[in-house]
């Protein structure tokens, strides 16, 4: 799991160590996106803010749900602002179950930057070590690093485009069970999920600390299909789904990412399923 995740205390020796490292704060909630209040109050040291929204998501694209992918020279520009340089490895980390971190990791990923990895447990386990903060804001120097894909979507990391999901064997629904289920549905239009497809809630893959499962626990939540065929994920729009593609990476599954999810599949005329 070390190329996928890393510990609170592996990341404090290499701060220790003064060993190069990027950290980038990327704290995120589905109803409260922006999280510059919070990492102005605490942040660990170093760590500079990123905002799913407005630099790991491109507004200006329509038809590709609420988080649309940015080009990868925007990327570059946002990731380069962050002080991202090449070969020096990069820790991405949150606070609400490892959503804007593993949206970042996907995205960089994506995008061709090799060494990102997801602190386990977030910020909560780098507190619950005893480790300090620093509050305000970080204004690193510029990074160099360069981003060898421009089309995310057809970028480093295995997508699923939305006509592929209609006939996906192994589809994966990572959003909550009472938004799968049809239920309830906060932010789209639509309630239900993708025919075929099956539960398995992002937070499933975490413990009670925010922690991935162990690779044993992960096979037992009986998430394989069988068959060849690769697992495709989904959520709302992207975000929590790359909690699943991550856990699962870390397991050493490759699983394909419908980046704009339930919210670009419920936008168009689409059957849905409900229960």
């Amino acid at each position: 799991m070390t190329t996928v995740f890393i510990t609170a205390a592996q990341l404090a020796d290499m701060l220790a160590d003064g060993e190069p490292v990027t950290v980038l704060d990327v704290r995120w909630q589905l109803m409260q996106p922006d999280g510059r209040a919070d990492h102005q109050r605490g942040h660990i040291p170093a760590a500079v803010y990123v905002s799913l929204d407005d630099e790991l998501s491109d507004h200006a694209v329509t038809g590709r749900g609420r988080h649309p992918l940015p080009s990868g020279a925007q990327l570059q520009d946002a990731a380069r602002r962050w002080g991202v340089r090449r070969g020096v490895p990069v820790v991405v980390y949150d606070d609400w179950n490892r959503a804007g971190s593993a949206r970042a990791w996907w995205v960089l990923r994506a995008a061709g930057v090799e060494d990102v990895r997801i602190l386990d447990g977030g910020l909560g386990a780098w507190t619950a070590a005893g480790h300090s903060l620093e509050t305000g804001t970080v204004d690193p120097e510029p990074g160099d690093v360069v981003v060898t894909h421009e089309d995310l979507y057809a970028g480093a990391m295995p997508t699923v485009t939305a006509d592929e999901a209609a006939v996906h064997p192994n589809l994966l629904d990572a959003r909550a069970p009472e938004r799968f289920r049809g239920e309830v549905e906060p932010v789209d239009a639509v309630a239900g999920h993708i025919p075929g497809a099956r539960n398995l809630p992002s937070t499933a893959v975490l413990t009670e600390d925010g922690s991935v499962l162990s690779e044993d626990e992960l096979s037992a939540l009986g998430w394989t299909f069988g068959g060849s065929e690769q697992v495709g994920v989904y959520c709302g729009s992207g975000v929590t789904a790359a909690v699943l593609v991550a856990a699962l990476a870390a397991a050493g599954v490759d699983a394909a990412l419908f980046p704009g999810s339930w919210s670009q599949w419920s936008a168009d005329d689409r059957p849905v399923e409900t229960g």
